[in-house]
């Protein structure tokens, strides 16, 4: 079978034939006399001028380019692409392991692709970065099975799952900022996956399971939680970690074991009182709906804590004392989340994530209706 679509250039193998070299000369010289040409289309227009028939007694080899060249495409499975590794998992599926990974079908432009490499931890970031001076906060989700599994995968049931997501780590940036701590991300849970164009939910012909670990640029705009946004209207920079950083053993060890475990409970529960803390085994009591304040208070005895390990972020954080300080912190992370897309047959048919959508009486997840309405919530909130 002739493969006749466009082909990524992203990972290579050569051998050095004659017309493996002569394809290689051709395309080096067609994108010096043309700066305007994409590299990966120059390829494709090159390749393309033969296409076909297959070699006989290959596998899978065919023709192409002038004729004599032998091409054949890389097995997407252990040559990954951004989509095959970080979406569909698909090395895990079949119990393979991976030769390369390609950072393609991905979002928030080089910070993106940067962050599923972390996530994935295949990448090498220097000392500092894995022993922040504030220390890291990091929390369970505690995502209700109801949401990640009942009904049918829709775009409600989709929704439904991402804003719960993002309603605590809303309150769990807004936690760590308070600390001047780095926050360690959740895994983050998607039903819907996300590509530039409509689509029922996954993509035909993958093998993307419902519902799936998916890349945190899915829902966050990555490269602005990166910018250096003014911390005059936006208030402080908000650090943050890939869920799979507690996991990396680049982390030191006096990192991994200097934790406090922080167990949410009922303010009106018996032994649920910030004057009666107890840290025998690391672990101590801390009551849902606290103030800045008791935050404050309590937290500020366990600077040398290089981990505090939250049990919950539900209803954990009443919002803080300062109304201005209150107001540059939803104007930050407004900016935070992106899009999901797209919506089959609609035009525009993506929809902006709210960062507080439950702030919305009624709020439902549907593109925008006009061309004017095209824009994202806090460009009017």
């Amino acid at each position: 079978m002739v493969v006749t679509g466009a082909y990524n250039v992203g990972i290579f193998h050569w051998r050095p034939t004659v017309p493996a070299k002569k394809l290689a000369k051709d395309w080096k010289d067609l994108l010096l006399n043309d700066e305007n040409i994409w590299d990966q289309a120059g390829f494709n227009n090159l390749v393309h001028k033969v296409l076909g028939p297959s070699v006989e007694g290959s596998n899978g080899l065919v023709y192409a380019f002038d004729g004599s060249l032998k091409l054949g495409i890389l097995p997407a499975s252990i040559f990954c692409s951004g989509h095959t590794y970080f979406v569909q998992a698909l090395h895990q599926q079949l119990r393979l392991e991976p030769y390369a990974v390609h950072t393609t079908f991905q979002y928030a432009g080089t910070e993106g692709k940067r962050h599923r490499l972390r996530e994935a931890m295949l990448f090498y970031d220097q000392p500092a970065y894995y022993d922040s001076a504030g220390g890291f906060l990091s929390f369970n989700p505690g995502l209700p099975k109801t949401l990640l599994l009942n009904g049918p995968h829709t775009l409600h049931s989709h929704f439904s799952l991402m804003n719960y997501q993002m309603k605590l780590i809303r309150t769990a940036f807004a936690v760590a900022s308070l600390l001047n701590r780095t926050l360690v991300m959740p895994p983050l849970w998607c039903r819907f996956d996300r590509i530039w164009f409509g689509h029922p939910g996954i993509l035909e012909g993958t093998l993307t399971r419902q519902p799936f670990l998916c890349p945190m640029d899915h829902l966050f705009e990555i490269n602005v939680m990166l910018n250096d946004l003014s911390e005059a209207e936006f208030g402080p920079q908000i650090d943050f970690r890939e869920y799979s950083f507690l996991q990396n053993p680049l982390v030191p060890k006096h990192v991994k074991e200097s934790v406090l475990d922080v167990q949410m409970c009922d303010p009106h529960s018996s032994g649920c009182d910030i004057s009666n803390r107890s840290t025998n085994h690391g672990f101590i009591r801390f009551p849902r709906n606290s103030t800045e304040q008791m935050y404050i208070q309590t937290f500020s005895q366990y600077k040398d804590v290089k981990v505090l390990r939250f049990s919950s972020m539900e209803d954990t954080f009443q919002g803080f004392s300062s109304t201005e300080r209150e107001a540059k912190f939803r104007n930050r992370v407004k900016r935070y989340v992106g899009l999901w897309c797209c919506v089959e047959n609609r035009s525009p048919g993506h929809i902006y994530y709210d960062m507080y959508w439950n702030e919305k009486p009624g709020w439902t997840p549907e593109p925008p209706q006009t061309r004017n309405d095209d824009h994202p919530p806090w460009q009017t909130d």
